[in-house]
């Protein structure tokens, strides 16, 4: 992936006042980071969202404050936005340390043709989990991770955590039991209980309940 960059500035306005700086096309951000003081900067809103375009949340950002020569290695923490007009309200980074491993929710990605979906009418793919919790290296932090579908060809075929290759250095923090996809089968009529027959069998399930509580 293309180095990601972004040149910033250092901020003044605090509070209520930064309405104004929004009205000028300018996104108020936050630098904070372990071990290190929190700054506020300015941000040209058309450089950021031309940014979290191209960002995940396990990116590395290079942000170049002003005139300083040697950038602050990021990630993208929060980004908050107006709900109604979707433009950039704040966004806050995080400074990393590049000697310090760091947790993350990496994002997984999809890819591949299941066979099943061919051999089976009306099969489909059920996602699990949509990312894996990760500690790494910041160098080390993937944009995403690729599970390949195209092993799946009956039904009820899984892939597990343990399946998804995740890359050197990179430390997993889940089970990797834990089933990431599976095949189901077709959807079926359900016959429809009547509403006299699921009152019954609620009352009858309670009354068991308040006698095993009298026995006990």
């Amino acid at each position: 992936m293309k180095r990601l960059e972004l040149e910033v500035s250092k901020r003044e306005v605090t509070g209520k006042k930064v309405r104004f700086l929004r009205r000028q096309g300018i996104v108020p951000a936050n630098i904070y980071g372990h071990g290190f003081d929190s700054t506020a900067i300015n941000v040209d809103a058309k450089s950021l969202k031309h940014l979290l375009a191209h960002a995940g949340s396990t990116d590395l950002i290079h942000l170049k404050i002003g005139d300083s020569k040697n950038p602050l290695r990021v990630l993208v923490r929060e980004v908050q936005k107006n709900t109604l007009t979707d433009d950039l309200f704040h966004v806050d980074f995080y400074q990393v340390r590049m000697d310090k491993k760091i947790k993350a929710d990496v994002p997984i990605v999809f890819v591949g043709e299941a066979p099943v979906l061919k051999k089976v009418k009306n099969s489909s793919i059920f996602h699990l989990i949509d990312s894996l919790p990760i500690e790494a290296l910041p160098d080390d932090l993937p944009h995403s991770l690729e599970v390949d579908v195209s092993g799946l060809e009956e039904l009820y075929s899984t892939i597990h955590v343990k399946d998804i290759h995740l890359g050197d250095g990179i430390t997993l923090l889940s089970d990797p039991e834990q089933m990431a996809v599976k095949v189901i089968e077709p959807r079926k009529e359900v016959e429809e209980v009547p509403v006299e027959a699921e009152v019954a069998e609620e009352v009858e399930a309670a009354e068991a309940e308040a006698e095993s509580h009298e026995e006990e």
